[in-house]
């Protein structure tokens, strides 16, 4: 037994272990092979940086000697979680996710071994419910009260503003639930916010099978004001950028986030985050060095240590001495027109957006803001969004 792996697995990026961490820690030390999984929703093309905080816990677990199962929600994602979401979510088809799962195997083998000796496991729950009858299902249904569902506290938020509960919504927990008795799993892993669903499955496999399930809790990347680094916040770096990129919106994220970052996001080892979280409380180190360090190594968990220290020098050159970079993308564009750039070249998505941009002093061309809408590029010129975005603009 590692020991020291043991305490960080218990200790790094936990929020609460159920039933308690010492029944838990029993069962890890007692030598028998556990299993454990964490589910993935496949609701974007990319796993994200928040993602990847479970896959690492999974990643320790598989490194303790347990086997661990990467589980899709290949079919739960086509109702779409509600959790934290002040209104219904738009509901998936089958070939957007199917598209959207392309990349999260390989994206997910920067942590886990997916080949060799006690090698990960992917799974997806469409297996399960495309032959699960009505009949099978009303009879799981019947493990579960309104009264449970309803207590949630987005439902009771929504019920206050007078919006809508969709029954979809109530049935999303009950069948990630169910996951844990289909797979007969002994623990799951997942985020704070995942609290209400993964217990769900440990009251189902306990009223269905009898069994015991632990459930790891995780803590969730937040800034200093306990703000959720996510997708529906803007601020997520998704797991397909390039290192320039990943690199770039690290360097963005506020100085309140390291700490948290540090612990959850990186390989660093324990005790050394430990010391850089105690370091970041001196106000007289500059936190840029910092988050400097922070967006190197996590570039590199992706991209490898070269890409890293190429991206960090771009960095440097780019915007610390205010050059551009040396390479620069070029577009080739049928319009000049400054509207018809933006949304040619995929820096605005759509009229609105390219709007906004240029409104609000989002966007020059050779170093200049430009703000009218009527603008017209010359060829040749270098468009820039914001502060890491470059094309060269040649016509069709």
């Amino acid at each position: 037994m590692n020991e020291q792996l043991l305490q960080e697995f218990l200790e790094r990026g936990v929020e609460r272990l159920y039933p308690s961490k010492e029944i838990v820690e029993k069962a890890l030390r007692s030598g028998k092979q556990l299993t454990f999984y964490a589910g993935f929703d496949p609701s974007a093309p990319s796993l994200h940086i928040g993602n990847a905080i479970q896959i690492a816990k999974l990643a320790q677990l598989q490194a303790l000697g347990h086997k661990v199962f990467f589980l899709i929600g290949d079919f739960t994602g086509m109702i779409g979680d509600p959790t934290g979401k002040k209104a219904a979510r738009v509901q998936l088809d089958r070939a957007t996710i199917k598209n959207n799962v392309k990349l999260y195997k390989k994206q997910a083998a920067a942590w886990l071994s997916f080949s060799g000796f006690n090698s990960a496991e992917v799974r997806f729950n469409s297996k399960t419910y495309d032959k699960m009858s009505v009949e099978d299902f009303v009879r799981l249904a019947g493990n579960v009260t309104v009264q449970q569902m309803i207590a949630r506290d987005m439902f009771q938020e929504r019920l206050k503003e007078e919006k809508p509960i969709y029954l979809h919504e109530f049935l999303y927990p009950l069948m990630q639930g169910y996951d844990s008795v289909v797979m007969d799993i002994d623990g799951e892993i997942g985020g704070n916010d995942q609290t209400f669903n993964m217990l769900m499955g440990r009251d189902l496999l306990k009223a269905l099978k009898g069994k015991e399930k632990f459930v790891v809790t995780g803590k969730l990347l937040v800034d200093a004001q306990g703000k959720k680094m996510g997708k529906s916040e803007g601020n997520i770096v998704s797991l397909d950028e390039t290192a320039e990129n990943m690199y770039g919106k690290i360097m963005t994220w506020p100085d309140g986030v390291l700490p948290s970052a540090f612990e959850l996001c990186t390989k660093l080892p324990w005790e050394e985050v430990k010391e850089i979280q105690k370091r970041l409380t001196n106000t007289s180190l500059n936190p840029r060095d910092f988050k400097m360090r922070l967006a190197r190594e996590i570039t590199a968990i992706y991209h490898g240590s070269k890409k890293a220290a190429a991206a960090e020098a771009i960095f440097i050159k780019t915007f610390q001495k205010k050059e551009m970079p040396d390479k620069i993308a070029i577009a080739s564009v049928s319009s000049l027109a400054i509207m018809d750039v933006l949304l040619e070249t995929s820096l605005a998505a759509s009229k609105g957006e390219a709007r906004r941009l240029l409104e609000q002093g989002g966007i020059k061309v050779d170093g200049e803001m430009i703000k009218d809408q009527n603008f017209v590029i010359s060829a040749g010129a270098v468009i820039q969004k914001g502060k890491r975005e470059f094309r060269k603009i040649i016509k069709k």
